[in-house]
């Protein structure tokens, strides 16, 4: 049976996802801190297993190095959840959408087979990347920080930039020294889509934009509003802070 695309098999696979990460939860919830982090910690890894993976299976690593968001995410969050370091861990709340984004979206293993290796090594990572972040803050291991906004943004806009130079040298390259993928094509990278869109969202921002770069600032503003609901309660404490202050 195939993963499909809003399939029955999909959408089942999104529901069990969620069972997923509320089981870790009502698992850990009891346990000490040191078990939490300890559990997490390993289960953390999975991304860069898949990394890993891709890497050596398709014997094309250029195609596959970790400079998509799904897999920044999974460099960063072993080390995220072993220090329990604020800024990580609120940066990681909104590299972890990206995860539910490539759930949802799965166009490029739709096609795979449930019971295969591309489909484990896509799919359980890709759960765990979007679950484990938010573990962390319901399990209290670490505290949300409305200040860490900026950093958030920051650190995203800044990666992405690097990523796109990245694309165009590595591009430049293949181009220069003939370097071909299996069906003898020059290898294209897209990294984090700077390029050209891939999926029908950033599509839509292609449209509006029409520009390589620039267009994936849309996807930044959409950032802005996911971040404004994360931290809604927290942004009306501070204003409520700041007014009280004020008002003495």
């Amino acid at each position: 049976m195939t993963w499909g695309f809003f399939s029955v098999a999909h959408i089942l696979s999104l529901l069990f996802g969620v069972a997923m990460i509320a089981a870790l939860y009502f698992l850990l919830r009891g346990k000490s801190d040191r078990v939490k982090v300890a559990v997490l910690t390993v289960l953390s890894f999975s991304g860069i297993a898949a990394i890993v993976f891709n890497l050596l299976a398709w014997n094309s690593p250029l195609e596959y190095l970790p400079l998509h968001l799904c897999s920044l995410n999974a460099l960063v969050l072993p080390v995220a959840v072993l220090t329990r370091n604020k800024t990580l861990n609120n940066l990681l709340l909104l590299w972890s959408f990206g995860a539910l984004f490539a759930l949802l979206i799965n166009l490029a293993v739709a096609e795979a087979e449930i019971c295969s290796w591309v489909f484990a090594f896509y799919y359980f990572p890709h759960v765990l990347e979007f679950g484990i972040p938010i573990l962390m803050f319901t399990l209290k291991l670490v505290k949300k920080d409305v200040k860490c906004i900026t950093s958030t943004l920051a650190i995203t806009a800044a990666s992405y930039t690097v990523i796109h130079f990245i694309n165009l040298w590595i591009n430049a390259y293949t181009v220069k020294h003939n370097v071909v993928d299996w069906q003898s094509n020059i290898v294209r990278v897209n990294y984090m889509y700077s390029l050209k869109p891939e999926n029908p969202l950033l599509e839509a921002f292609y449209r509006l934009l029409p520009y390589p770069y620039w267009y994936m600032y849309f996807a930044l503003i959409l950032a802005v509003g996911y971040l404004a609901v994360v931290y809604f309660s927290d942004i009306v404490r501070l204003v409520r802070g700041i007014r009280t202050k004020a008002d003495q």
